[in-house]
């Protein structure tokens, strides 16, 4: 039997895969605010479904203010939900339109279709999501504008904190370049909850030929020789279940995990982060925050989210 190698910066592990499971990723999400942000991360995303041969399915929410006026506000006529429905149909239309038209190659032309709704934005995703058997969601980053940042909030983190499939944020500084090699962080602390996320990133891996590079930030504390014996098992035990060679791993020392990622992104030459979003207590989520929040607010690469379980 061929045998695959995991390798790292010191060690070589040799085990038996087994065989795997062919996997098509066939059609992608992009949701959409018709924001400069958005443009472009709808652009990203139509040449990742080239490069996945995958199709799109573009989707846009309309949130409609209460009918109950608040102190010092206008009350918002029924009617015209309908209006900005009609409205952002048209705008939906106009950048199918644009992706289809700015495609000048002989290569696969993804199928592009679209949906407006109107309800909250995790809704109108998700529900679509399920709808439509949607593999993948991609947004473009989140970027504070004032009075209407404070209005419309944050989507790019409700759909971290609530999104039920694999979400690729796209900042407005990620120009797209086919995806040779993803970092994906974990802290091996506890690896049985990030198998299923790993998996999921090695069927998206192999559709694109790339590498996998296992991260783990390392503050200097507790014993590096028995930490190391448990990532050997913890590699040996997703070889078994996937036949993919290209996984590697990096232990990083930084006292702070931010620190560590943003060294990461800038030092190693990976071209997409992948991280696991774990729902935090009220408490907790206060005191710490979330690290993948953190991470999409500044990130200069594309982050791909995956919900934990």
């Amino acid at each position: 039997m061929m045998m695959n190698t995991l390798k790292s910066d010191s060690d070589h592990y040799t085990i038996h895969p087994l065989k795997a499971i062919l996997y098509i990723m066939k059609k992608l999400l992009i949701a959409t605010d018709f924001s400069a942000n958005a443009k472009h991360a709808a652009e990203y995303g139509y040449q990742l479904a080239k490069q996945l041969k995958a199709g799109i399915f573009l989707c846009n929410s309309i949130t409609v203010p209460t009918e109950v006026p608040m102190a010092g506000m206008a009350v918002w006529p029924q009617d015209e939900s309908v209006v900005l429905l009609d409205d952002s149909d048209e705008e939906l239309k106009r950048l199918k339109k644009h992706l289809e038209h700015a495609d000048h190659s002989d290569a696969f032309r993804p199928p592009v279709d679209y949906l407006n709704e109107a309800g909250t934005v995790r809704q109108t995703v998700n529900d679509a999501v399920f709808k439509q058997k949607v593999d993948m969601i991609i947004a473009g980053s989140h970027e504070p504008d004032g009075l209407g940042a404070f209005l419309l909030g944050n989507h790019a983190h409700e759909l971290i904190e609530f999104c039920i499939k694999p979400l690729l944020i796209i900042p407005n500084t990620a120009e797209f370049t086919p995806i040779k090699k993803i970092a994906f962080a974990t802290d091996f602390e506890n690896p049985d909850d990030d198998l299923e996320q790993i998996y999921q990133l090695i069927d998206f891996a192999r559709l694109l030929d790339a590498e996998i590079l296992l991260t783990h930030i390392y503050d200097g504390s507790g014993h590096l020789a028995k930490f190391e014996k448990r990532i050997e098992k913890f590699l040996v035990e997703i070889s078994n279940k996937a036949n993919y060679p290209q996984i590697y791993y990096r232990i990083i020392k930084q006292d702070k995990i931010e620190s560590g990622l943003n060294w990461l992104c800038e030092h190693s030459q990976i071209d997409m982060l992948a991280m696991v979003h774990r729902k935090h207590d009220f408490l907790d989520s206060i005191l710490k925050g979330s690290h993948t929040k953190k991470m999409a607010d500044h990130i200069t690469i594309p982050l791909l989210v995956f919900p934990g379980k």
